[in-house]
């Protein structure tokens, strides 16, 4: 996929550069399996500096998004990096969506099961959320509203998969991701 890809890789990492200064991907920590860290990576969607202005997005239309970048973020292109991720082992196409470490510190013993298996690029909470930022821009308090209602709503479904998850399954997570990407 990442060979297939190359020729549009290359194509996102012009539009990129031309758009705003800073490097073309964006690599982040996440938790993965066994609670193990790992870099994650995708194509810079916001002007360098701003995770430091908070973790969380908060709309589609975030100051901090590029021009590009909303674009790549609305078809959730910014994500395909990720293959990389797949490819090195750190994460496979089906999973649990990994999270930065901060929010996996606030999960109860319960919730941590969900790192027993890799990471996934999708999954059904991703399907279910697919227009998170645009759920928490409409909050009086966006990270609040995460960590109370948005993450453990996400971890219920992970929670889910874990227990069911099989070849099956997953191509059906898949074939819903592509069809909700078209859509």
């Amino acid at each position: 996929m990442l060979i297939l890809l190359s020729p549009l890789f290359l194509a996102i990492s012009i539009s990129i550069i031309l758009d705003s200064r800073g490097g073309v991907f964006f690599g982040q920590i996440r938790v993965g399996k066994d609670e193990k860290p790992f870099r994650l990576w995708k194509f810079r969607t916001m002007r360098p500096g701003s995770e430091k202005k908070g973790q969380l997005t908060v709309g589609a239309r975030d100051h901090r998004i590029t021009k590009t970048g909303y674009v790549l973020r609305k078809y959730k292109i910014d994500e395909l990096p990720q293959l990389w991720n797949v490819l090195v082992g750190d994460m496979s196409m089906v999973g649990p969506r990994p999270e930065v470490p901060k929010y996996v510190e606030m999960y109860s013993e319960q919730q941590k099961k969900v790192l027993s298996i890799k990471p996934g690029i999708t999954d059904y909470a991703s399907l279910l959320y697919f227009s998170e930022s645009d759920l928490l821009a409409k909050a009086s308090d966006p990270e609040r509203t995460y960590i109370e209602e948005v993450m453990p709503a996400k971890l219920k479904l992970n929670l889910e998969y874990v227990e069911d998850h099989s070849f099956g399954n997953d191509l059906k997570i898949i074939g819903k991701t592509i069809s909700r990407i078209f859509s």
